[in-house]
C-alpha cells in the first residue's frame, strides 16, 4: 500500500496518541518528543483500544490490564501481553502525516 494522508501534526501533541481509521484498521499514531510513530490500536492481550492507555517515554499501556508495549517497533515490554502489535511507517509532508498500512 502507499502512503496516505491521515491527519494534521498538530492533531497529535507531544505525549498524545490519536487513532486515525485507515482502511479497515485502526491505527493509533503516537508522538514521542516529536516524532511521530504508528501501532494498531489493539492490545494484543485483550482487543482493547490503546489510544486511551497512558504514553510514557516509547511505551503505552493498555487501559484494561497493564500490557505495554513499544511504540517504536511493537514489542512487548510487560505482561500479560505476549504478542506483539504491528507498527506502520509514518512521515510528514509539510503538516501532513502519512501512513503506509
Amino acid at each position: 500500500m502507499a502512503f496516505v494522508k491521515v491527519g494534521k501534526v498538530e492533531e497529535v501533541p507531544a505525549g498524545t496518541a490519536k487513532v486515525y481509521e485507515v482502511g479497515d484498521r485502526a491505527i493509533a499514531v503516537c508522538n514521542v518528543d516529536g516524532t511521530l510513530y504508528a501501532i494498531d490500536d489493539v492490545c494484543t492481550h485483550d482487543e482493547a483500544s490503546l489510544e486511551q492507555g497512558f504514553l510514557e517515554g516509547c511505551e503505552i499501556e493498555c487501559p484494561r490490564h497493564g500490557a505495554r508495549f513499544d511504540v517504536r517497533n511493537g514489542d512487548v515490554t510487560a505482561l500479560p501481553a505476549v504478542v506483539p502489535i504491528d507498527t506502520f511507517p509514518v512521515r510528514v509532508e509539510g503538516d501532513d502525516i502519512e501512513l503506509d498500512v
